[in-house]
This record gives C-alpha cells, sequence and structure tokens, in this order.
C-alpha cells in the first residue's frame, strides 16, 4: 500500500481558501492528504505554526496566499514569502528537507490550480517517504525554542519593512542580504538551544557538544561562553578530566 502523507494547509481566507472550496464544489478529484486551517492572511503564518504542525507528526506543510498584487492585506503574501524562505533554510539545520514545505498563491478563481497543487505536494511527499520529524525531534525543538526568541521574533516580523523602507538609520538592504543576517542570527540560537537541550540529558564537554552537533569547537565554546553568561548552564570541575557542562534549571542546579 502506497504511502500516504499527512499535509497540513495553513490557507488565506480571501483567496487560496476559496480557492479549495472552488475545487470542492466543482468536484475536482485530488488526494485527500491535506487538512486545512483557514487564516486570515498568509502573511499571518509565522515560521513557529510550520515547525509545530512538523513537531506535530505532519509530512509536509502547504501554505497557500493571494497572488503577489492581490493580497486583501496589501503586503501581507508578501510577508509569507519572507518568512517562508526563511522557514526552510532554517528546517535544514534541524536535517529536514525544506522540501516538505510549500508556498503557492491560489486565487479565487483557480479551483483546478489548487487540486493540481496538493496533486503534486502530495507526489513530491511520498517520493521523500514518511516524516522523520521523530529522528529528528531534538533539532526541531532546538529550531522551535530558537524562533520563539523575542528579538528574532521582532527582526522577523520587521523584514519587508527594513526591505523598503530601511532601517533605523534610513539604510535599505536587499531581501538576500537580509535573510542572511535573520537566517545567521537564528542559526546562532539554534545552536545554543542544542546544547541546552543535549546538557538537559548529559554533562557534556565542548568537544562531545561539537561532535553531537557537527559544530566546530571553537563555535561551541564561544556559544557556551554566552549561555553562561546568561546562567543557563553551568560548568563542572572534575579532577583529571576535561570540564563538562550541565544545565542550570529554575530554583537551583540539576
Amino acid at each position: 500500500m502506497a504511502f500516504e502523507p499527512r499535509i497540513v494547509g495553513f490557507l488565506c481566507n480571501w483567496c487560496s481558501y476559496a480557492g479549495a472550496d472552488l475545487a470542492g464544489v466543482s468536484r475536482f478529484q485530488y488526494p485527500p492528504n491535506i487538512r486545512i486551517v483557514r487564516v486570515m492572511c498568509s502573511g499571518r503564518i509565522d515560521p513557529l505554526l510550520v515547525v509545530e504542525a512538523l513537531t506535530q507528526g505532519a509530512d509536509g506543510v502547504l501554505i497557500g496566499g493571494c497572488h503577489p498584487g492581490d493580497c486583501h492585506y496589501i503586503t501581507g503574501n508578501l510577508q509569507a514569502s519572507y518568512k517562508i524562505d526563511l522557514t526552510e533554510k532554517i528546517l535544514e539545520l534541524a536535517g529536514v528537507d525544506p522540501r516538505r514545505v510549500r508556498l503557492e498563491w491560489v486565487s479565487a478563481s483557480e479551483g483546478q490550480r489548487f487540486a493540481d497543487i496538493i496533486r503534486d505536494f502530495t507526489g513530491v511527499l511520498q517520493q521523500l517517504g514518511p516524516s522523520n520529524a521523530g529522528e529528528k525531534m531534538d533539532g526541531l525543538l532546538a529550531v522551535r525554542d530558537a524562533l520563539s526568541d523575542f528579538r528574532l521574533r521582532a527582526l522577523v516580523s520587521n523584514e519587508l519593512k527594513i526591505v523598503e523602507e530601511g532601517n533605523v538609520y534610513g539604510d535599505k538592504l536587499a531581501k538576500e542580504k537580509i535573510l542572511d543576517i535573520v537566517f545567521n542570527a537564528t542559526k546562532d540560537e539554534f545552536e545554543r538551544s542544542m546544547i541546552i537541550l543535549l546538557a538537559k540529558k548529559n554533562n557534556m564537554s565542548v568537544k562531545d557538544f561539537s561532535k553531537k552537533m557537527n559544530v566546530p569547537a571553537n563555535r561551541v565554546l564561544q556559544h557556551i561562553v554566552v549561555l553562561r553568561q546568561k546562567n543557563l548552564i553551568s560548568m563542572d570541575h572534575p579532577e583529571g578530566f576535561t570540564p563538562t557542562y550541565r544545565t542550570i534549571e529554575i530554583g537551583g542546579e540539576q
């Protein structure tokens, strides 16, 4: 029996959801693999929602919005484009294939296009096979924790504004540049979150972290310095051995 992927679809109320409705009314045939969540705008889709869907067992996530220039909220679909570009890059950090996330533009009159997209996306996921979220759960949880950082959330929310209007100094940045800035900041937070998650399970040395995370030891040490300054991990000093690190929980050291 062929693998039947589970797809979560976040569809904007004004276009993509209406397109899906038209596909049903018109009886266009497409695989019944998608479970739809209607949102007011594709720009509402936070990367955290995509990660959470994958964490909860979805094999793929589809985001549907209005065609560029037709957004009911003017720039919501452009904001979605920035967020999904970033999400795809971040998922690679966790070892999740970015092809499991897909952004498509579907108008209210494109019922057949919606059906074709679901058919094609289902085929892609069948080729990829079941989600490896269970094997990559630590990575996904680290991505979730990283994306929860309020500074990153503020940066992600203002990407389009920085590109079009410039930063506080009036400097405008290209889309690729701002994506690189946000991605590198997220990567730092992701690696620090991974260190915390791993240190919760076992006391680990810099070398241990480096091997487990496939991150250079000097970079791991830089993260540990930051985490110690934030009082999130502590260092043990066993005699005759390399120092190891463990997390500090609320209420004392664990």
